[in-house]
């Protein structure tokens, strides 16, 4: 079994579009209720679908992984994207920035090397 795409709701299509194309993704599909991107690296996918009834209480969190994360971060605020927590390293031996989408989707930027799917103490 292989992840192919996780799907969020927004609460407008076209102000989201352009925001996931800041982060640097790529549109592959659009509709006027849905679009998927791809994402710049592997074969995960990532798609957005309006809902106007969604609310700010989302417990959605949405990992990107960038090789290069703190020269991203420096572009993307360049871009006008505004991030609530800026690069640092975690005790989990990931270093992270966190962001909200426009619809308050918890998104976090983070590059984690060998550690991602092999932490020291994985079972």
């Amino acid at each position: 079994m292989n992840l192919n795409q996780v799907t969020v709701a927004v609460n407008n299509i076209e102000q989201s579009i352009n925001f996931y194309q800041k982060l640097g993704l790529t549109l592959i599909v659009k509709s006027p209720h849905y679009a998927r991107f791809e994402c710049p690296k592997g074969d995960a996918t990532f798609s957005i679908i309006q809902n106007e009834n969604i609310t700010k209480e989302n417990t959605t969190h949405i990992y990107f992984e960038c090789d290069d994360l703190d020269n991203r971060v420096v572009e993307l605020t360049k871009k006008g994207i505004k991030f609530i927590e800026l690069p640092n390293d975690k005790t989990w031996l990931w270093r992270e920035a966190h962001l909200n989408d426009l619809d308050g989707n918890h998104l976090i930027l983070y590059y984690a090397g060998v550690n991602r799917k092999n932490p020291p103490w994985r079972i």
